[in-house]
This record gives structure tokens, sequence and C-alpha cells, in this order.
């Protein structure tokens, strides 16, 4: 069982961080810590729930994943470079501890070399979490992370393999056969419907995959990250990974909580991870210049970078299979988790200022683009759109569709991910690839020229942030944009903007496309007459 009480601690901590506008996680961290002081809970279910809210994580980005993205030279490379720069550096400054801190004895070389492979990771549960409050999911600057952290993930697993000596079972040359699986797993993917077989559908095909891989000697992880994507670019992946993401986020929760059981650092330990966790600050300005060498504009290596500055908790992995095979003293758990806990509280304010941080020195940044850019980096055209529509989710396109019907050839709809872009243009609308988020991007479309824009994103923060922008860019035509709960409506209201209550207006829009409907019939308009 769970400890309430534990449970009430992460919420109280998690509450007081978001009062306090940061990510709830660290709160949750914070609460980890405390619990593992107190002896509160039972370590063992907290960490079979985190390994649960991980698989999830994993099963969830498979099912958004593109492999060939993947091989994208910003993305294979750009991993690979950094370990190449900043596994020696780590190894580096690990060997020279016991000159910075007498008490530490010095570190075989070996035991060096597999420390700083280690901390080389970034956090993909931090990262993915980071893009989810933000509403950037779809963001190129996130798919970038997003894609560096698999790539991670890839090496983690073939250090495991060849660290441990425990070789995949023969029976693994079975998994070449796995894309077969793909037809009747879809089928029955259809066949569980909307509602909660959905769910469960999802945490089952997550879990078998996770057991399946650890049974043939192969981590968790990657299962269900290989069976996330054998589920991908269906109809009801998009679907099925909404559905699983409170749930992935209830057992994160255990993930973050877990950290804090590997025990409390004494003074000396303290001192050598925050020395580590400080390291973590190199690691947004090398990404930024070897994303700049794989010509991104300055903002998708800032962000992108920011997302990364912390520590995996693929450290941890490592530090144990050491501990075990007796190269590395046990209280180096306790260091590393403290690490990665303070790489976290570092990164959540960083990533949090990104965009005022942009802001005010973008200019400058741009500085280090190179001459041409990648296409997907190069500018748009809106053309004579008059009306332009943020975000060509459901939202937005029934309200593209709506208004072509009145307003026909001067609609443009500007989609965050290109693929959907490309998709919606072949279908014959006129739409662009570009982020609403993205105050390069926005100066550029000469929004000025525009009479009305629709903002029609998914998080509540991305369209405030998305209006502060507009309205701070000049822009004096009419806003609108959704929200769905009433204090957001009041708050969008507050800025000026004509807002939409999805979940409160919804029945006025049923009752016109009835009478719309009605009205299309001799025999509907008589009735309503």
């Amino acid at each position: 069982m769970i400890e309430p009480l534990l449970l009430a601690l992460a919420f109280l901590a998690g509450l007081i961080f978001r009062r306090m506008d940061m990510p709830p996680l660290l709160g949750f961290l914070l609460a980890g810590f405390m619990a593992g002081a107190l002896e509160l809970g039972d370590r063992d279910v907290i960490n079979q729930l985190a390994d649960i809210g991980v698989v999830l994580l994993l099963f969830t980005i498979g099912l958004k994943l593109k492999i060939r993205e993947l091989l994208a030279p910003q993305i294979w490379a750009t991993a690979s470079l950094h370990a190449l720069l900043v596994v020696p550096l780590t190894t580096l400054v690990l060997l020279s501890l016991h000159f910075l801190l007498p008490k530490y004895t010095a570190l075989p070389t070996e035991t060096a070399w597999v420390l700083a492979f280690a901390l080389s990771f970034s956090s993909t549960v931090f990262a993915v979490k980071i893009f989810e409050q933000r509403g950037e999911g779809a963001a190129l600057h996130a798919q970038i992370a997003i894609g560096i952290l698999i790539v991670q993930d890839i090496m983690a697993v073939a250090f495991l393999l060849f660290s441990s000596g425990d070789w995949p079972s023969p029976w693994a040359l079975m998994l070449v056969a796995l894309p077969l699986l793909r037809r009747p797993l879809l089928k029955l993917l259809d066949m569980a419907g909307h509602g909660e077989l959905l769910v469960l559908y999802g945490l089952a095909m997550a879990l078998a995959s996770a057991w399946l891989f650890e049974a043939l000697h192969l981590k968790a992880g990657l299962g269900a990250l290989v069976f996330g994507v054998l589920l991908a670019n269906s109809d009801k992946s998009v679907e099925l990974y909404k559905g699983l993401l409170t749930l992935k986020d209830i057992f994160l929760t255990a993930f973050f909580l877990s950290i804090g059981y590997y025990g409390l650092p004494d003074a000396g330990m303290l001192a050598l991870a925050l020395l580590l966790a400080i390291l973590v600050l190199l690691r947004p300005i090398i990404y930024f210049g070897l994303l700049m060498l794989f010509r991104l504009r300055a903002r998708t290596g800032l962000l992108a970078g920011l997302s990364l500055s912390n520590y995996s908790e693929f450290g941890l992995i490592v530090a144990a299979l050491a501990v075990k095979e007796g190269l590395l003293p046990e209280q180096w758990l306790t260091i590393l988790a403290v690490s990665m806990a303070m790489s976290l509280f570092i990164s959540a304010p960083l990533n949090k200022l990104a965009h005022q941080f942009y802001g005010r020195h973008g200019a400058r940044l741009q500085g280090f683009e190179r001459q041409q850019l990648l296409a997907a980096e190069q500018g748009v055209d809106l053309g004579d759109a008059e009306i332009v529509i943020f975000g060509m989710g459901r939202i937005g396109g029934g309200a593209y569709e709506y208004l072509s019907q009145h307003y026909p050839g001067r609609i443009m709809g500007i989609e965050e991910s290109a693929e959907k872009a490309a998709q919606l243009q072949r279908e014959g609308m006129r739409c662009v690839a570009g982020d609403a988020s993205d105050r390069d991007f926005l100066e550029r479309t000469e929004l000025s020229r525009r009479r009305l824009l629709l903002v029609c994103l998914s998080n509540h923060s991305e369209n405030v942030r998305v209006v502060s922008m507009l309205q701070s860019l000049g822009y004096r035509g009419d806003i609108a944009v959704i929200s769905r709960f009433a204090d957001q409506q009041r708050e969008l209201r507050d800025m000026g903007c004509i807002s939409f209550n999805l979940y409160a207006e919804a029945g006025h829009g049923f009752a016109e496309r009835v009478l719309d409907a009605l009205d299309d019939t001799p025999e509907g308009a008589n009735a309503v007459a």
C-alpha cells in the first residue's frame, strides 16, 4: 500500500511549487527526500510504481515517434558529438575530485569513465514534462531534444548490454519479426473503442512489452518504446496517447519521489553533488554550439539545449551496477541522486525563463546562426490572408472549414508540426508550418496586415504567451482565443481577447449547428419558422 501521508506530502510540496510558478516535479523531489529521511512509505513499492511510470513514458514517446527523424544529423550527430565532448571533460573533473575534496580517495580511471558516461545523459522524464507543461510537444526544438534523448537511451542500452555481461537471449533474434504484429495489434486497438478499455489496452501493451524485453535480457524501457512505435501513426494512436497522459503523470510522481530514497547526504557528499550539478550549466552552451553547426536557428538551439541541461535517471542505474560489481562505494548512489535532483532544480528555472531570455538576447544569439538555415527553419509567406489560425488541431481545423465558407481564399492556418502542415496542404487547405510561440516567426509574418487572429493551441499558458507577444509586437487587430475553464476565459478577456469557453459554450455551438442543418432543408426551415 502507498502511505496516504506520503501522497499528502507529495501533493502539498507540488502545490507549493505550483503556487511559486515552478514545475510541481520539484516539489515531488523534495517530498521524496523528506519521506526517505522519515522512512515514510515502502521504498520497494515506490520503485515499482516509478518503473511503471518510466515504461509508460517511453511507450507514449514511441506512440509519437517517427524513426526517420532520428536519422537527421542534427539529432544523431549532435548526441554523439556531445558525448565525445562531455565524457572526457566530466572524467577529468571526477579524477580531480580528491584534490578538491581530500575526504574522497581518488577514483579508479575506469570507474571515472563509467560515471562520466552516465552523467553525459539528460533526463527524458524532465524534458517531456517541461514540453507538455508549455504545450510545445510538436515544436521543432522539442522534437530535436526528444530525438537526442532517444539516441542517448539507445547508447544506454548498448552500454548496459556490454557492461553487465548479461547478453541478450538467443530468442531475442525473434524480435526482428515484430513488424508483423503491427496489423493485429492495431486491430485490437480499434476494437478497444474510446473508453476505459482503450487506456487498459495501452497499459497492458506497455507493461507486456517491458516484461517481454526483460525476459529476453533487454532493457524494459526499450521494449515499451519499440511497441509504442509499432502502434504509432495510426488513426487511434493519438487518442491512445492522450488517454494515457494522466495515468503516466501519476506514476511518474513515484519516479521523482523514489530519488529521495537513496538517502540524505552529509556535508562532504552535498558539496560533491553540488559541484557535479554545477557542471550542467555547460550543457546548454555545448548543445547550442552543436545545433548551430547543423544550421538550426538560435531559438531552436537555446530551447533544446536548456531542456537537456540536467542529469538523467540513467546515472543511478549505472551507479547501482557499479556498486554491485564492486567498482564504486555505495555512497555514490546518494551523491548521484542528490546531484540529479540539484540539476533538475537548476534546470527548471532556466527553462521557465527561456522564452524571456531569448526575447531579451535573441538578436545577439542570432549572430551565431549559419547563413543557410535548414528548410524547416526558414520563413514562410502568409500571402494575402486576412484571417490567420494558430493551431490546426480539431478546434483550429474546424474553425478553418467554417470560416472558409464565409471568407474563401482569405484564411491561412499555421501548424506547429511540419508533417501535419504538409498533410493539410495535400488535403487542399492553406496551411504552413510555424511555431506560434516563436517571437521571430511572429515578427517575420507581417501580422499587422491581418484582420483577425485565432489562437487555438492546446495549452492555456502557451495561448497567453502568444497573445502577450502579439500585443508586444504592436498587433492591433482582433485576437480570438479558446479556453477551457472560467478563470482562463476571464484572464483572456482581461487581456482584450475574444474568448470562447470550449466546455461552457459547447452547447451553443451544438444548437447553432443543428439550426444550420435544419435551415438547409425546406421542412427544417418551416419547422423553425
